[in-house]
């Protein structure tokens, strides 16, 4: 098992290219399931999320080939059976994102229950409720999910809570059901629009992807396509962090600055210059010190739940203090009790965090808990005196391509070694 040593004090400065979004790559790769005809997807993160679910797609006999710039061909012709084994669910909770397409293509589909996940419950009852409502016969056996259904029908479905996946998997199986299925309540987020494109541009009749009512006219049957992921607004607001928290001077190329208005707002706030153009975003913080931020996640356009532990980080930092709220999952906050071995001033009260400033960080030996909780100790790593050690890393390349090549890039210490 590799680890990541960090010498901390240097302020970054420099390009970095953005990678393709993996929240958006795991739904239109489970999407491919819903073709007659190979996919073709470009702009794909070499990360471990990704290759997961590829070895989930090749376990059910579909063909997928990946060339050596990560562009990926699924052909679904060549499926032999219709399940989702828990030892890759387990590993990746987006594996139930097979359950939707599998259902309304094939009408058959086994796919194992997630089971825990360190940053909360997630369930899936939205999932199952509303392939029920479509007309599907579900029971869960065993840990597993199995579904039953001839042609889906369309309906109207009220989603109990705001939930990017559910959202995801309702409107795929709803591209091939008959009639019309409307989704109220449905998930904005940036990779479902990403994924709702993708459908389109298979020939798919989607409307209002990107509002909370998504209204799909149900078709036939949907051809293969050739499509491109749009850039990752978790990893490029990262990157922003990174140049913030270092007092630094950093551009990230290749991203969409439409997908990060709060996200950069906050970064306003914390005293940061913020240049951008049609696709890129220049942060300079050079000889100040960050001010102490509030943040309240919630779902998107709202600050995101995905960015609350980098912000943690710069507030460790910052002049004054900040309060975080997680309003979004439970047990989110335990990269906060890692980065206090590390000096900071955090009290932990329910789902807020108080973070009082403190001049430096100090390096310590300390274990990534999940893949953005992950994030937020590189992001202490680069300010702490001395060097400090990351272990349980496998959690940082599930949703981060290269980190340590990236940020070298960027003028870094950082270097991967084993443990």
């Amino acid at each position: 098992m590799d680890k990541l040593q960090i010498t901390g004090g240097r302020p970054l400065e420099g390009e970095v290219r953005i990678s393709g979004a993996k929240n958006a790559t795991l739904p239109i790769l489970a999407a491919a399931l819903l073709a007659d005809g190979p996919v073709t997807i470009s702009n794909v993160p070499h990360l471990q999320d990704v290759t997961t679910m590829i070895e989930l797609l090749g376990r059910m006999g579909v063909s997928v080939t990946v060339d050596e710039r990560m562009r990926i061909e699924v052909d679904p012709t060549t499926i032999r059976e219709y399940f989702a084994p828990y030892e890759l669910v387990k590993t990746m909770r987006a594996s139930i994102l097979v359950l939707g397409p599998l259902l309304a293509r094939y009408g058959h589909a086994d796919v194992s229950l997630p089971g825990g996940c360190a940053i909360g419950a997630r369930p899936v009852n939205i999932h199952v409720a509303g392939l029920q409502s479509m007309g599907a016969d579900i029971h869960i056996e065993n840990g597993y999910i199995k579904a039953r259904a001839g042609r889906l029908k369309g309906t109207r479905l009220v989603l109990d809570t705001v939930t990017v996946t559910g959202t995801e998997n309702l409107m795929m199986a709803a591209t091939l059901a008959d009639g019309e299925t409307v989704i109220e309540n449905a998930a904005r987020e940036p990779e479902v629009v990403d994924l709702a494109n993708f459908l389109l541009a298979m020939g798919a009749k989607i409307r209002g992807a990107g509002t909370d009512r998504i209204i799909v006219q149900g078709v036939e049957k949907l051809q293969g396509c050739e499509y491109e992921v749009l850039p990752d607004r978790i990893e490029t607001g990262t990157f922003l962090v990174a140049g913030a928290i270092t007092r630094g001077h950093v551009r990230v190329k290749n991203t969409c600055p439409e997908h990060l208005d709060a996200v950069l707002l906050k970064l306003q706030e914390s005293g940061a210059k913020i240049g951008q153009g049609e696709n890129w975003i220049e942060i300079d913080m050079r000889g100040k010190r960050p001010k102490s931020i509030d943040v309240r996640t919630a779902p998107y356009p709202a600050f995101p739940t995905d960015m609350q532990a980098q912000f943690a980080a710069l507030d460790a930092v910052a002049d004054g203090v900040g309060t975080i709220i997680e309003t979004v999952f439970e047990n989110r906050f335990m990269h906060m009790l890692e980065m206090r071995r590390m000096g900071a001033e955090i009290r932990l009260e329910g789902n807020t965090a108080i973070i009082k400033g403190v001049q430096r960080l100090t390096a310590a030996p300390v274990m990534a808990t999940d893949l953005r909780a992950s994030a937020s100790l590189v992001l202490a790593g680069l300010v702490a005196e001395g060097r400090t050690e990351i272990e349980r890393i496998y959690h940082i390349d599930r949703g981060y391509e290269s980190i340590e090549e990236k940020l070298s890039g960027l003028g870094a210490q950082i270097r991967r070694v084993p443990n």
